[in-house]
């Protein structure tokens, strides 16, 4: 599926008839069993997916699939309850359309966030990582096929996906707040199958912290568009090999559900401070 910038205007239009003069600054896109945090927007609105034009639904569990627009920690912002994936179906950039919707809103910061498995060693389940880059190797891009130059240019930097001033600003809140805060490389799988014990290796061999199939189709177009990106990771998992045990979509669900009470008082000091 190719969009022009016209359906993303469709899309920004509909959606700025629902919420009025209010401007998004930040947009947040809240993965697998992390989506409580939206339940705390104060004054929302809420927009499900499919009354979006031009948006697709999101059917991984976990994800509620709506979009809410209000104030938390006294920022205006627009919270994902849920993305799209591409193994759900969906192309590239289908599953980072939103992305472009909010930027076209005001939206100049992006807070993403995901369920992980560990890749290194001294990780442990239940931790946070902050992530300083990311890899993606030879898949398509959510960028292929023609430019749209009212987003950015054809072939953009990827030095600095995330924002170093954000980093040290999640280190500071981290530390601020007692949180333990790990850092490092996160590695982008497709999916749905987990990786089997022979790609975490090589994972683990090419730099990488932890691996998971979300987020980095949505950074590479937040960072094309010119936003701002702040990447917050939650180990529910070892990645398969390390433990001998076998991996579960329930496991990563409880382990969010166990973390969610560090991992919202991070995202909420860190919006409070941008």
């Amino acid at each position: 599926m190719r969009y022009t910038f016209t359906e993303y205007q469709e899309s920004a239009a509909y959606l700025r008839e629902k919420i009025g003069d209010f401007v998004p600054k930040a947009a947040m896109v809240l993965g697998s069993g992390l989506g409580e945090l939206g339940d705390q927007v104060e004054n929302p609105i809420v927009v499900p997916y499919g009354e979006i034009p031009h948006f697709v639904a999101s059917t991984a569990p976990g994800h509620k699939g709506q979009l809410v627009f209000g104030w938390l920690s006294g920022r205006p912002v627009a919270v994902m309850q849920g993305r799209m994936h591409h193994y759900e179906g969906y192309s590239y950039e289908e599953a980072s359309y939103a992305i472009r919707v909010l930027r076209l809103l005001g939206a100049d910061t992006l807070i993403v966030t995901n369920a992980a498995g560990g890749v290194n060693h001294d990780f442990h389940a239940g931790e946070l990582m902050l992530i300083t880059d990311q890899i993606k190797l030879f898949l398509e891009s959510p960028l292929r096929g023609e430019n749209l130059r009212e987003f950015g240019p054809r072939f953009p930097d990827s030095s600095y996906l995330y924002t170093p001033m954000l980093q040290d600003l999640a280190r500071s809140v981290a530390t601020q707040q007692g949180i333990s805060l790990r850092e490092g490389v996160y590695m982008y799988f497709p999916g749905p199958q987990y990786e089997t014990p022979a790609e975490v290796r090589l994972a683990r061999l090419l730099g990488a912290d932890a691996v998971g199939m979300s987020t980095v189709p949505e950074v590479i177009v937040a960072g094309h568009c010119g936003m701002q990106v702040l990447g917050i990771t939650l180990i529910t998992n070892m990645a398969a090999g390390i433990l001998p045990q076998p991996l579960s979509e329930e496991e990563v669900l409880t382990a969010a559900a166990a973390a969610k009470e560090r991992f919202s008082a991070l995202l909420l000091g860190c919006l409070n401070q941008l």
